[in-house]
């Protein structure tokens, strides 16, 4: 399947006191191009995330950015330090033996040591395996959006190469046409201006001058060109560069068949042609 490189994708996961909120974006870029907006505790899942996205693109300038939201009104519970509280009860007991006026501590103070009340939030370790579920549904979204764009596109560039086709038919059994009308344009003119002129010079002439305007090899190329747009498309993965160089290739066989031209009909294939080859190149770009 073609790819294109836009797309969109969010994923969020509830947790008991807090939510994760995972969101890709991404537009063209020559190569892949990742981008990270991470809040600091959880900025331990980016190498993670960034091997996950590197393994299913190639092509893109990707935005990643994951936060998380807590959830203030989510009850919470107080939790003591016990092995923290048994020794500070077996410390006072040693102060005391030695110094028995001395007075206790107090419940508030405690409380108040450092690392007494344990933390009740949600730790990195046990957001990781949360964070990885939720980099793996946002990029098979991302993946899905941008296949689905990459169908439109691929139908588009179908349908304009199809058009080609059409243009290159009715181009090739003019060439004959144009090559006799010339022949009695210049057979009349000459004849005109040099009445002694014998027939074999005017059948050199027009000779010259098919030879000038044959443009039979550029409308091959243009038809090999455009099988090969239809045989990429068709074979799928990342050909945005190669479709990129066909483009190319098919303009500079348009403009020699315009330069060529020798009739007005001939002239405004061409123009067509080329008008058809930049439609294509722009969405061409939009491709991984």
């Amino acid at each position: 399947m073609i790819h294109s490189m836009t797309g969109f994708a969010v994923q969020t996961r509830d947790l008991e006191r807090a939510s994760l909120n995972l969101e890709l974006r991404s537009v063209n870029s020559r190569y892949l191009d990742l981008g990270f907006r991470i809040a600091d505790e959880l900025r331990l899942a980016e190498p993670a995330i960034r091997e996950r996205l590197a393994a299913r693109l190639t092509r893109g300038k990707v935005e990643c950015r994951l936060s998380l939201r807590t959830n203030e009104s989510a009850p919470r519970t107080l939790a003591l330090n016990g092995a923290l509280l048994e020794q500070l009860r077996e410390a006072e007991a040693a102060i005391r033996a030695r110094l028995p006026q001395a007075a206790g501590l107090s419940a508030g103070e405690v409380l108040r040591w450092p690392g007494m009340l344990a933390d009740d939030g949600v730790s990195f370790e046990q957001l990781q395996p949360v964070i990885m579920e939720l980099a793996r549904a946002a990029i098979d979204e991302l993946v899905a959006t941008r296949r689905r764009e990459g169908e439109k596109l691929a139908a588009m560039i179908l349908e304009r190469t199809a058009r080609m086709r059409e243009l290159v038919a009715q181009a090739q059994p003019r060439m004959p046409q144009i090559v006799a009308e010339y022949h009695e344009r210049l057979n009349a003119r000459l004849r005109d201006a040099l009445a002694t002129l014998d027939d074999d010079r005017i059948r050199q002439e027009v000779a010259l001058f098919a030879q000038r305007i044959d443009v039979a090899e550029e409308l091959n190329r243009l038809a090999a060109h455009l099988d090969e747009v239809d045989r990429i498309l068709g074979a799928g993965g990342a050909a945005g560069k190669r479709l990129d160089f066909l483009m190319q290739e098919l303009n500079r066989e348009a403009n020699t068949l315009a330069s060529k031209s020798a009739a007005a009909d001939l002239s405004a294939i061409a123009m067509e042609m080329k008008v058809l080859i930049e439609q294509i190149r722009e969405q061409v770009q939009n491709i991984e």
